[in-house]
Formats: structure tokens, sequence, C-alpha cells
């Protein structure tokens, strides 16, 4: 094709020139990075309150950490104070057992023999 058949539209009316089609693009451009730059300051006030609340979060599980050890151990003693107690409970009534045994057989003898056989009485 011939350039003399292009036909010439520079001089149409709303036909932007080069510098004018420059300027729309420049600021299409200043408006995308202000959108860019509130985006980004609002993606900072995001993080730094993400930031804020795990940081509150950790001080709050650090506290439960060591309310959950202080309750544990806790736990442990009363459950070591639980056998001592059941330990000597046993042990008390195995001796009153005996001692009951033994006097049943004093009086048994200071009798004659006369006394029934006692019965064993079991807890269970």
């Amino acid at each position: 094709m011939d350039p003399l058949e292009i036909e010439d539209t520079s001089d149409w009316l709303g036909c932007p020139t080069p510098l004018e089609m420059y300027r729309h693009s420049c600021h299409m451009l200043e408006n995308e990075v202000q959108e860019l730059t509130t985006q980004l300051r609002k993606a900072r006030q995001d993080i730094f309150g993400l930031v804020e609340m795990h940081a509150a979060e950790a001080k709050e599980c650090a506290r439960l950490r060591a309310e959950l050890k202080a309750v544990s151990s806790a736990l442990d003693d009363e459950s070591r104070k639980n056998s001592d107690l059941t330990m000597t409970s046993n042990y008390l009534l195995c001796s009153k057992d005996r001692l009951i045994s033994e006097y049943h057989r004093q009086l048994n003898e200071f009798m004659g023999g006369k006394l029934p056989e006692p019965t064993t009485n079991t807890i269970g």
C-alpha cells in the first residue's frame, strides 16, 4: 500500500495527539501508584494489627502454660497425698483386723474356747 493512500487523521477532532496520549498514560499510572500506595498503607496497618494480636495471644498462651504447669503440679501433689492416705488407711484397716483377731483369740482363751469363730468382713 502506498503511503500517500493512507488517510491522515491527525487533524480530526477527537483524535489525541501523541503528547496527549502520553499525558493520559502518565495520569493513569499516577492514579495506579496512588491506589497501590493506599493499598500498601492499609496492608501495613493490617500487618501491624496482626503482629499486635499475635503478641497478645503469645502472652496469653505463656500465662495459660504457666497456670497449667501450676495446676498440674498441684494435681500431682494431691495425687501423692491421696496415695499416701490410701496406703495409711489400708495399713490401719489391716492392723485393726489383726488386733481384733488377737483380742478375739485372747478372749476365747479367757472364756475357755466358748466364743464363736469370727466372721471375716470384706470391704468391697
